[in-house]
């Protein structure tokens, strides 16, 4: 099936002013009633929610679809897809016009990846980010590696061999936590799912569940380097592992890998809080 994937990423580039969270809040409130957040504007977790559900209300925008002609729908499992109205639009038109997106952040990224088709085509969709990182600041990569060990398969703990060096164990590590981070959330399952279950073989380019593999997949992977300004003026460069998951039905699971921006330019789109914040008035209309 062809059904493209689009992925928005929004960089947290600078500290946030509270009458910009005031905008982001009512927004959300108004236009985006099922997301229910409580009123917080010194957290910054608070703020990544807000920008998250403001993504799929700026892709629209993108679309020239006004929010009325558009409603959010829902899965059992919390599988999120868009309808849009079906006024003046051919019936199979319609039926393929259904968007299946999933929202992800962390740190200083928010994201979300969207595919649009038949309903049942497009909601297997998931993203996942994770910072290229140690945390807290100042343990060891190793020691860091070892504390994932729950999420991780016995194969999987010999790809972060602490003699590859720092820089590719934490570079595989995150590949790792961001491919099943992003399949979890394709499938619906909840946080509480066991990452162990799952065991992506990286040098094999295969992946599998419950020791059955997992076909019919295509996961995309890529890197996001960020420049954060934070309080004092201090520029901070930050990278991010992103991957995405999406069911095709295929005979086969297949993995793609975009090593360059230029691969990205075609269907990942990178902007941040100035300019989201900028067309928050047109994201009502």
């Amino acid at each position: 099936m062809d059904c493209p994937l689009l992925v928005w990423m929004l960089s947290l580039n600078r500290d946030v002013l509270t009458e910009e969270y005031d905008k982001c809040f009512h927004l959300v409130q108004d236009c985006v009633p099922h997301a229910r957040l409580p009123y917080q504007p010194t957290s910054i977790d608070s703020f990544r929610q807000l920008i998250c559900h403001m993504l799929p209300l700026l892709m629209m925008r993108h679309r020239r679809i006004s929010r009325a002609k558009w409603k959010d729908c829902v899965t059992s499992n919390g599988k999120h897809w868009i309808e849009q109205s079906p006024d003046d639009m051919p019936p199979e038109k319609f039926l393929q016009s259904m968007i299946g997106y999933h929202l992800a952040y962390d740190n200083s990224l928010c994201g979300m990846v969207m595919t649009q088709g038949r309903q049942r085509q497009v909601i297997n969709i998931g993203l996942g980010i994770k910072q290229i990182s140690v945390e807290p600041k100042g343990v060891s990569v190793a020691a860091y590696a070892e504390s994932f060990a729950h999420k991780l398969t016995p194969l999987e703990m010999t790809f972060l061999n602490p003699e590859l060096g720092d820089e590719v164990v934490l570079r595989r590590l995150s590949i790792l936590l961001s491919l099943k981070a992003a399949y979890i959330k394709a499938v619906g399952q909840s946080t509480a799912f066991d990452w162990s279950r799952l065991e992506f073989n990286i040098p094999s380019e295969s992946a599998r569940g419950d020791d059955h593999p997992l076909q019919g997949w295509e996961f995309r992977v890529f890197k996001a380097q960020l420049g954060v300004q934070r309080m004092g003026g201090v520029m901070l460069e930050e990278s991010y592992q992103c991957a995405c998951a999406f069911f095709r039905g295929t005979k086969e699971s297949k993995f793609i890998w975009h090593d360059n921006a230029k691969d990205l330019e075609a269907w990942v789109q990178f902007i941040n809080i100035d300019q989201m914040v900028k067309v928050i008035p047109k994201l009502r209309a």
